[in-house]
């Protein structure tokens, strides 16, 4: 997993030399230039990442700096990948990341903490029009698409899953982020897990080479991904949940995925709460692969939402602002007031603990 902090550069020779010599640079995304001058009249508090988690952290920004006026948040939509990237090399206070630092990351990073802020899930979404139900895929099936083996959407791998569906002699094009991205570490994760001889573990991170696959398309960030499959009839990609409005008003709908149980579940309160409630308590790290789950009622694809902080800040005031809005977040943050409106779900109370315990580890 240390990868992810740095480009996949592997299947050299397939890439022409000025492109591979453009990719590999030394960080997956390009990270921001400069963290931002501190609130003469207060803290300011920087932060980047993922997109996914992006929409609920607007919400908590503005309501957390509504009621402390004296504290400035600033924060980016840039993908997981660079906000873990930016993180580590100190450019933001906080760097948000779908994908959790293995121990293997924090040895190489020092000093970098993984707390879990709240739970979300990835659908996998579709542009199939004319189908009124949701359809059934595993991670087999979505993996012989994502590597040109399935090419159509009557195919009978998909057809097998479905019956009775009547399914269209439509060409699947497939979209998955052109960024840096903790939703296309979680979806690679869910592939290796349903079929590892199938998608290697090699391939699975938040920036990987993808098979060629012809028609194949790209999309930077998640609201790309929804602009992209919506205009793009027989597009298949990959979204986070709190996308999922933005995806149904652009005419896509969500699959039911299987989980290692071998049922199919849609992305829901219920079936993320089945999921999350079939793993074993997160370590003291904080970092926990919540993918695949056994229970039968559970969604496949789910995981917590991590900040990525530096144990030790640049000042004692750095600190306390920082563990003070990280506090807020993970107790009044983690209420429907907020998590409600994009479909995320709270952390569990063991979880929750971990949190703060890692939080108040914070110093400057």
């Amino acid at each position: 997993m240390a990868k992810r902090i740095r480009l996949v550069c592997s299947a050299a020779a397939l890439v022409p030399l000025a492109v591979l010599a453009a990719a590999c640079s030394s960080s997956p995304a390009k990270p921001t230039t400069s963290a931002p001058p501190a609130n003469a009249n207060g803290s300011t508090i920087s932060e980047t990442g993922s997109t996914l988690l992006f929409p609920l952290f607007g919400s908590w920004q503005n309501a957390y700096s509504s009621a402390n006026p004296k504290v400035t948040i600033t924060s980016g939509s840039t993908g997981s990948g660079t906000g873990i990237a930016d993180a580590s090399q100190g450019l933001v206070n906080i760097g948000a990341s779908d994908a959790y630092l293995s121990s293997t990351d924090v040895a190489q990073y020092p000093g970098l903490l993984n707390i879990p802020l709240t739970v979300a899930a990835v659908d996998v979404n579709y542009n199939v029009p004319g189908l009124s139900a949701p359809l059934n895929l595993n991670g087999t099936v979505l993996t012989e698409i994502y590597t040109g083996k399935i090419t159509s959407w009557n195919d009978p791998a998909i057809a097998a899953l479905n019956p009775g569906v009547s399914l269209p002699d439509l060409k699947i094009v497939t979209l998955h982020r052109a960024d840096s991205s903790g939703s296309t570490f979680l979806f690679t994760s869910y592939l290796n897990a349903q079929d590892p001889s199938a998608w290697p573990s090699s391939n699975v991170d938040t920036t990987i080479t993808w098979p060629t696959v012809p028609g194949a398309l790209a999309e930077t960030g998640s609201g790309g991904m929804v602009s992209g499959c919506g205009s793009t009839k027989g597009c298949i990609a990959y979204i986070g949940i709190s996308y999922q409005t933005k995806a149904a008003a652009a005419g896509l709908s969500a699959a039911d995925l299987a989980n290692k149980a071998g049922s199919f579940q849609p992305a829901n309160a219920t079936t993320i709460a089945a999921a999350l409630a079939s793993f074993p308590a997160v370590p003291a790290s904080g970092a926990e692969s919540l993918i695949n789950t056994s229970a039968s009622g559970g969604y496949p694809i789910i995981n917590y939402e991590y900040a990525i902080v530096k144990k030790t800040q640049p000042s004692a005031a750095e600190a306390a602002a920082i563990k003070a809005f990280l506090s807020w977040i993970v107790t009044t943050g983690n209420t429907s007031t907020y998590l409600g409106t994009v479909d995320f779900q709270p952390l569990p109370a063991g979880t929750l603990s971990v949190s703060q315990t890692l939080i108040s580890s914070i110093s400057g």
